[in-house]
């Protein structure tokens, strides 16, 4: 099993790519704490095997420390919190460029702040950062504030990789095209017509269909395994053909 003896941390796991990510480090053997903002969302992991639940709110900085502190190890961080804003530069307000900042890029500041240092006590580690193709891989229309704070997402990856890639410490990133998930459904259904909306999600897509959270998830395991251990600053798409 490819994370026996490993304990992992992952946000936003009641649903969707966090969801699918924890079951698949829990059948490769890792210890997983799954958080998510919504408690009731982590009901569904009652059972599983491996899997220990706690609610966290990501823009609180001194939930995640409390959360994080739970843990007498860990070895492997997933940032999968995210929003997406829907709009141009033009349509964009103040409230939603911070909070897409608070959400995107600064819960996973404060998170990487709050395990590092006992990975580094360790001497190992892996941070895998939830980015987007959309970006600085690929500009999207009507996606301003989310491109730009999932650039930012790239930044950080790369800036942590660099400093402490001689100390053992692993960071990178993964950048999904457009996947079917919960959160996915609720902005289409929000559309006056949400069946042509759908449509034109999966018209994008060159493969002419969405990804599934769970394919999704075994990059995500990879990256957090020994068998990455090579692998450092990396931004993987796994996009379907949108970045051909």
């Amino acid at each position: 099993m490819r994370l026996s003896g490993k304990t992992a941390l992952v946000t936003a796991a009641g649903q969707g790519i966090g969801r699918a990510s924890v079951l698949a480090m829990a059948r490769e053997g890792a210890r997983v704490l799954a958080t998510d903002v919504r408690a009731e969302s982590l009901r569904t992991f009652d059972g599983v095997g491996n899997v220990i639940t706690a609610p966290l709110d990501v823009l609180d900085r001194a939930q995640i420390e409390a959360v994080a502190g739970t843990l007498d190890r860990i070895d492997v961080l997933f940032n999968c919190a995210g929003y997406v804003h829907a709009g141009t530069v033009l349509d964009a307000s103040d409230a939603d460029f911070d909070f897409a900042v608070n959400l995107n890029v600064r819960s996973q500041f404060w998170t990487s702040r709050a395990v590092l240092p006992r990975m580094l006590e360790a001497g190992a580690g892996s941070i895998g950062n939830m980015a987007s193709v959309a970006g600085s891989l690929r500009g999207l229309p009507n996606r301003f504030v989310y491109g730009l704070t999932k650039a930012a997402v790239i930044g950080l990856t790369k800036s942590v990789a660099a400093d402490y890639v001689g100390r053992g410490i692993r960071c990178n990133c993964v950048c999904p095209g457009t996947v079917d998930t919960p959160s996915l459904a609720d902005r289409i259904n929000a559309f006056d017509d949400p069946v042509e909306a759908r449509k034109a999600f999966i018209a994008r897509q060159p493969m002419g269909r969405l990804a599934k959270a769970e394919e999704i998830a075994p990059l995500v395991v990879f990256l957090a395994s020994d068998e990455a251990a090579f692998v450092t600053g990396q931004s993987y798409s796994i996009d379907g053909g949108m970045t051909i």
